[in-house]
């Protein structure tokens, strides 16, 4: 299942950064239809300042366990 905020466990690791949310959601739902849960972290200022996202860049987190499968289907 795929979040909206930072993963709970802190444990958790990046999979990718993207350059923006909509490349980060396509990626995090790739890895859904795999079974691999992921969560897709941006800082945006809770959506007042989406440009951000360019600068700063939107990560996809999965757990640990999953991240070499999560990589092999990202491409990366």
């Amino acid at each position: 299942m795929v979040k909206e905020n930072e993963p709970g466990d802190e444990s958790w690791v990046v999979a990718g950064d993207f350059g923006s949310e909509v490349d980060a959601r396509l990626a995090a739902a790739t890895l859904e239809s795999a079974g691999i849960p992921s969560t897709v972290v941006k800082d945006d200022v809770g959506g007042m300042r989406p440009h951000l996202q360019w600068t700063v860049g939107v990560r996809l987190f999965v757990p640990p366990d999953l991240l070499d499968e999560a990589r092999e289907l990202l491409g990366e």
